[in-house]
């Protein structure tokens, strides 16, 4: 088997112009095809980190029958928002745990009307993972002693046509199911870039929500920010079992139309990448045919001096995954340095529009990232297509008769 690797070895040098030209178009494929997975990689992480702050953490504790009337917000409070909090906080990798509020309201200005989610949050616990407290544009984010204080996004500033300051009149459903009108101040004003998001959703303090809505000393959620996103599913299944009188949820089981988005745009991606491979693959495709029509006199010879057609094809086999597994090798390297260093700077996306909720999600600029795991997969693959490329070529070299092959000019 040495002998064979080396005798491959030697061959594929010996029109170093053919080979050079095969390993170019490998190593421009995988550095393109990395780079392309980091961006993508990137834009997920960015997403997924974005939506987790934006719809409430990584998970959610409900109580039991939220999940069937999830789309109305019903008013169902935890039986014991102090239990849930410490058993939460027993688990490995929590970042944050906090209680809140959350109902169904009607928000109003002078004739004009919204129906909104209303989220009563814990200012302390939640300002620093906050997204709407990172893109405050005008006064500030709540605090724990506002009292009859509410922060909404530029789309219902728009559409209600208020400013920080300005009073409007919002009407929420309390614990006993009566509607609930009160006279609410904006203290601030956030900017996520969607307009249809910000139209929907008004914050308030938890404290200032608990008297409002009857509900003194209670929550009817529970959100969990975790260290890093992934591991939602391992964690939900951990705590439905310490916590069998509630309901468990991830993000993404009560978003399933992200987690739809995200896939989609997996698929096309992954797509496009096996493109870039194909086309590398049909480029060594005609090279070995190339190589197999040059050398067919020293096919002839070989097959005259006792080597086998099956020795043939598996010296052209070892040549194609030679070549794949140099392209391979170099290609990782530059695509892995390529992506890095675009990484360190990130790519501004701050002129890219229309890109609707995906794109406000990804945020201003975005950062490719790689894996170990993405780099030996990608090079695995190279080199299987490279040796599947060289399969015909060197099937059709152990086809060749020795007295045919001697004679070939």
């Amino acid at each position: 088997m040495t002998q064979s690797i080396t005798l491959a070895w030697r061959n594929m040098w010996r029109n170093w112009r053919r080979t050079v030209i095969a390993l170019v178009a490998i190593i421009l494929g995988v550095t393109l095809l990395l780079f392309f997975d980091g961006l993508i990689k990137g834009s997920d992480q960015a997403i997924f980190g974005n939506a987790v702050r934006l719809y409430g953490g990584n998970l959610q504790v409900h109580a039991p029958g939220f999940r069937a009337k999830a789309t109305r917000l019903p008013l169902l409070s935890l039986e014991s928002a102090d239990t849930v909090i410490q058993t939460v906080k027993a688990q490995p990798n929590i970042l944050a745990v906090a209680e809140r509020i959350s109902t169904a309201g009607i928000v109003s200005n002078h004739g004009n009307t919204l129906r909104v989610a209303i989220t009563a949050i814990d200012p302390v616990v939640e300002t620093p993972m906050s997204i709407q407290a990172e893109h405050i544009v005008q006064g500030r984010f709540l605090l724990s002693a506002d009292r009859s204080a509410m922060v909404i996004g530029k789309g219902m500033s728009d559409a209600l046509q208020v400013q920080v300051g300005d009073t409007v009149n919002l009407v929420g459903r309390r614990k006993n199911e009566a509607m609930r009108q009160h006279t609410m101040t904006i203290v601030g004003i956030y900017n996520l870039g969607m307009p249809e998001i910000e139209k929907s959703s008004v914050y308030m303090s938890l404290s200032d929500a608990q008297i409002l809505y009857n509900l003194r000393d209670q929550a009817t959620e529970a959100v969990i920010f975790l260290q890093n996103v992934g591991g939602e599913d391992r964690l939900m299944n951990t705590l439905q079992g310490d916590l069998p009188n509630y309901e468990v949820d991830t993000w993404q089981t009560l978003r399933p139309e992200i987690r739809q988005t995200l896939d989609t745009k997996l698929a096309a991606s992954t797509f496009f990448g096996l493109i870039i491979l194909l086309i590398a693959a049909i480029g060594i495709l005609n090279l070995m045919t190339m190589a197999v029509f040059e050398r067919t006199r020293e096919m002839g010879v070989l097959a005259a001096l006792g080597m086998k057609g099956r020795q043939i094809m598996g010296l052209f086999l070892l040549e194609g995954a030679l070549i794949g597994v140099v392209g391979a090798v170099i290609g990782c390297g530059m695509g892995a340095l390529l992506t890095w260093w675009v990484g360190q700077v990130g790519i501004n996306l701050a002129g890219v529009s229309g890109m609707g909720e995906i794109g406000a999600l990804m945020g201003d600029r975005l950062y490719p990232v790689i894996s170990p795991s993405a780099l030996i997969s990608r090079g695995i693959m190279v080199v299987i297509l490279t040796s599947l490329a060289s399969l015909y070529p060197a099937w059709q070299a152990s086809r060749k008769e020795p007295a045919v092959a001697l004679h070939h000019v």
